[in-house]
């Protein structure tokens, strides 16, 4: 499929100088010059988006099980890290260490809730954990951005 391989390279003519230089470029496609004008919106979308999904979790943990049945770490640690977290990483308020918190609590339910039942996330259900400790790491390295009501 030749047009597949030529659809978002740059040709080998240009030389080493020019390949790399961040401008557009003979043989990119239109698309990757789009988007890269929404980078901060982009973000900022994937942050509060993040963030909210986060709080409905530990909503949930707060309405939908009896206390009895739930392990108290869940009930007094996990459920108030995620609805909190996920409330102030949603709104962009103290948002790196907040979100530096989430991402050791995503990685926390991996290890423990999830890794011992298989090691693979599809196969142990834990894919959503491992992608919010991602997630929650990369919003804690690049902080609040655009939309966000604390400052960057």
């Amino acid at each position: 499929m030749p047009w597949l391989k030529s659809f978002a390279t740059i040709p080998q003519e240009l030389n080493a100088e020019t390949r790399y230089t961040p401008e557009i470029q003979k043989g990119q496609t239109k698309m990757l010059t789009f988007l890269k004008s929404y980078e901060n919106q982009t973000y900022a979308l994937m942050r509060i988006t993040t963030g909210f999904m986060f709080l409905c979790h530990g909503a949930v943990k707060f309405m939908n099980m009896e206390e009895a049945a739930r392990p108290w770490h869940i009930q007094w640690i996990a459920a108030p890290v995620e609805l909190i977290g996920g409330a102030l990483v949603m709104l962009g308020l103290f948002t790196s260490p907040v979100a530096f918190l989430c991402a050791g609590m995503g990685a926390a339910a991996y290890w423990v809730g999830h890794f011992p039942r298989g090691n693979l996330p599809i196969l142990n259900s834990g894919d959503a954990a491992a992608l919010y400790a991602f997630v929650f790491l990369y919003i804690s390295a690049k902080g609040t951005g655009i939309w966000g009501l604390g400052k960057s």
